[in-house]
């Protein structure tokens, strides 16, 4: 065996160069838009221009007769059909017992409740043939009052979007304790309290959604290909609403650029195109154009909070107090509901002792698209809240804010300690971390560096944070199979789904561990509903439960594979032992390879089915400390060093958990500086609906990363130790970043403008707070 492929230069711990970018990198990438079939037709959707309106009328004539034009249906005709709508916000309720939410239909039936939203779809043999048939479908519209904004959809008399909300609440959630919060609050020595706004934000992935459908000509049965990270969630929901037996619907995944969980769950697109195909019995797809995400895909955050904190004379937190509204667009959907009213809550006390709360959340429709899962989905809006309140105490009672923290910290002999949510953490030594951050960040230079800054007219601000976050959808068990084929591979397939992340390499790795075999020898096959069912990829649960899946499949492929050994070789299977895929008999040289073990089967095959489960959530956590210049002239900012400490549990691949959390951090960089989704009040258009318009993070933006990772804690609730990592940097940078702008401005003189930032800040929003009488 040669030196590059020994096993162990590839198992865990090891930081093995990702397995998918050979492919991608020589161009053979296998996109959904990549595929064509023949009798292909495309579709094209006809969306709203106004953000809240009747349909009085819909022609489709002209459309029907054009060149190329195949069908055009409308929100009436599946309503006719027997085409149900979406799922609701399940089951989140309002304070009167109703769970209220508009019916959200495939495409818009009677009403519409946001620009962007789908009316019609043309199917046509080109898209250009398709496009042309949108243009001349004629719909009469009769404007309807609409509300885009928190403030306004909550005034009295707003303009309702449905019957059973008509104050636009559509559910809401109290938590804690109002009396004993209320008690601690008048006896606290310090009251801190913030207006934290986070703005609506779009997930940008590269690959648009995208979706072909296409019968089987033998029997009907429908295959969907498309971006997602839930193919599972997406056929059942699609099966649900069309009416077809489950059996009649595959969902494949190939490669998918990027999901940012923008793409979890069904779409009504979706819906569109596999009703289309079956209707018409051949392949139909859609690409949706950059616009079109902008307008229609699942957005993020949108929330605004009115938070407080009292503390004791020495520094310790009594209680926390919030009241939150939650922008959920015009369909309160189960996801963009849940994150708001209970994830991002089930965090909100984050790495700190605190057992007394306050919490009531309202989510709130608007004419607005519908927000949901986004990366951190809600835990980035409860630890930024945490975080600002945290570094604004500090400041308001004459306390260092690290000595703030340490009085605070959650201490390793309270493991495992539930927090007032109810929200157990098996694992944490969170001063540990942040004594290990501040180390890497040089704090205790800061002040020479920021003399030299000082020198050159700006000012030096170092923000911090210290925070966890909890990952995994609530979903612990998944699936595998694991075969053993005569062609010398090791297949493994897992319901959890590549979208960018490097998860095939980092699986691919834990079977090299159990197998002990070069990883040449392994494949991952990934996203096929035919294949396997599970929850798919979300909540960075990819590894934490998929890992544990492989892992857990992997051995138990091993033991079977030795009862055959055993029953091949004729001896007891207690004397097989199994090493670099090879069994063997203990103290003789008998044995056989793993490969022809299978090859003697009479399938030619050993193959393990293995469902196992994890026994619950995993609580990663970090501090990451961030440096930048702030020009009081200009309101420009850069940041200068960003340094992190973060505790994933055990680490797999420690080159894509770096990718991970820096990906992550410069995604929550951008939302501190320069990313916005804007409706336009007055007329409920989106102003920021392409790239000229939305900011998104440039490279130039980003700083070399300082990244670092604590073993030393492994998560007890699986049997690798490790801790969900996709999104701990965005969770983290937010804060980091907006607490380092308010440190420069306190160091420059401005202290009591540090209460007023808010997210993006922009070189204009800043160089206000600087100059407000100018």
């Amino acid at each position: 065996m040669s030196t590059s492929s020994l096993p162990t230069r590839f198992g865990s711990g090891q930081a093995v160069r990702r397995l998918e970018d050979e492919a991608l990198l020589r161009g053979a990438g296998r996109y959904t838009d990549d595929l064509n079939l023949p009798e292909q037709h495309h579709l094209v959707f006809l969306r709203s221009p106004y953000p809240h309106a009747r349909i009085v009328s819909v022609d489709t004539s002209t459309a029907l007769g054009l060149p190329g034009v195949l069908a055009v249906y409308t929100g009436a005709d599946l309503v006719a059909a027997g085409v149900k709508p979406l799922p609701g916000n399940a089951g989140f309720k309002r304070a009167d017992g109703v769970a209220a939410s508009p019916p959200r239909w495939p495409l818009a039936h009677e009403r519409v409740r946001f620009v962007g939203e789908a009316v019609a779809a043309v199917v046509a043999q080109t898209p250009q043939q398709a496009r042309d048939a949108a243009e001349s479908v004629w719909v009469e519209f009769e404007e309807l009052p609409m509300v885009v904004h928190l403030d306004d959809a909550t005034q009295a008399g707003a303009p309702a979007l449905c019957e059973a909300a008509p104050d636009n609440i559509a559910a809401e959630m109290r938590h804690g304790n109002a009396a004993a919060t209320e008690a601690a609050f008048a006896q606290a020595a310090h009251v801190v309290a913030l207006d934290v706004v986070h703005q609506r934000l779009a997930a940008l992935t590269l690959e648009p959604r995208s979706v072909l459908a296409y019968p089987d000509p033998a029997d009907g049965r429908l295959t969907l290909r498309m971006s997602t990270q839930m193919p599972s969630g997406v056929r059942n929901t699609i099966v649900d609403t069309l009416g077809l037996p489950r059996d009649r619907l595959r969902v494949q995944v190939g490669d998918v650029g990027g999901g940012f969980g923008m793409k979890t769950g069904a779409y009504p697109e979706d819906m569109v195109l596999a009703w289309a195909a079956h209707q018409l019995q051949r392949p139909v797809k859609w690409v949706a154009e950059r616009s079109e995400e902008f307008l229609s895909s699942s957005h993020g955050r949108d929330l605004q909070s009115r938070a407080e904190m009292a503390l004791a004379a020495d520094g310790r937190i009594l209680a926390l107090r919030l009241r939150s509204l939650a922008n959920v667009g015009a369909y309160a959907t189960g996801t963009g509901v849940a994150i708001q009213l209970l994830i991002g809550p089930w965090v909100q006390t984050s790495v700190y002792d605190i057992q007394t709360i306050d919490f009531q959340f309202k989510a709130v429709l608007t004419n607005t698209a519908p927000t949901g899962a986004y990366r951190g989905a809600g835990r980035p809006e409860a630890i930024f809240t945490m975080e600002r309140l945290m570094d604004e105490a500090a400041r308001q009672i004459g306390m260092d804010r690290l000595a703030l923290r340490r009085r605070n910290f959650i201490q390793p002999a309270q493991m495992p300690y539930k927090n007032p949510m109810g929200q157990t953490y098996d694992t944490g030594c969170f001063e540990k971390v942040m004594d290990q951050a501040l180390a890497l960040a040089d704090w205790d230079g800061f002040a020479q560096r920021a003399e030299a800054s000082r020198q050159r007219g700006l000012l030096r601000g170092q923000g911090i944070a210290t925070f966890l976050e909890w990952t995994g959808g609530n979903v612990f068990e998944e699936r595998v199979t694991v075969t053993v084929l005569p062609d010398e591979t090791i297949e493994v397939f897992s319901a959890v789904n590549a979208m960018g992340q490097g998860i095939a390499t980092t699986l691919a790795q834990l079977v090299v561990d159990v197998f002990d075999v070069p990883i040449e020898r392994v494949r991952v096959v990934l996203g096929d509903t035919d294949r396997g069912d599970g929850f798919g990829s979300a909540g960075s649960r990819s590894l934490f439960t998929g890992g544990s899946a492989v892992r857990v499949g992997a051995e138990r492929t091993i033991e079977h594979a030795k009862a055959l050994a055993a029953a091949e070789l004729e001896v007891a299977v207690e004397d097989i032992a199994y090493a670099a895929g090879r069994f063997s008999v203990a103290g003789t040289d008998l044995g056989i390879d793993l490969f022809a073990l299978a090859r003697a089967q009479s399938e030619q095959r050993i193959h393990i089915d293995s469902t196992s489960t994890v026994s619950g959530p995993t609580w990663p956590n970090g501090c990451h400390i961030c440096e930048l210049e702030l020009d009081p002239q200009t309101g420009e900012l850069q940041v200068q060093a960003y340094a992190s400490v973060n505790d994933v549990g055990r680490v797999v691949n420690p080159l894509i958990v770096r990718g991970q959390l820096d990906g992550g951090a410069v995604q929550g960089l951008g939302q501190a500086l320069c990313e916005h989704l804007m409706y336009d009040r007055e007329t409920g258009q989106l102003v920021t609906g392409s790239l000229m318009d939305y900011a998104a993070p440039r490279a130039d933006q980003s700083p070399d990363f300082r990244t670092e990772m604590d073993e030393s804690t492994p998560c007890k609730n699986n049997p690798l130790g490790v801790k969900g990592v996709g999104e701990l940097g965005t969770i983290g940078a937010t804060p980091t970043l907006v607490n380092a702008v308010a440190d420069a401005l306190a160091r420059g003189g401005y202290a009591a403008r540090a209460p007023l930032l808010q997210m993006p800040l922009s070189a204009g929003k800043l160089w206000g707070l600087l100059h407000p009488a100018d």
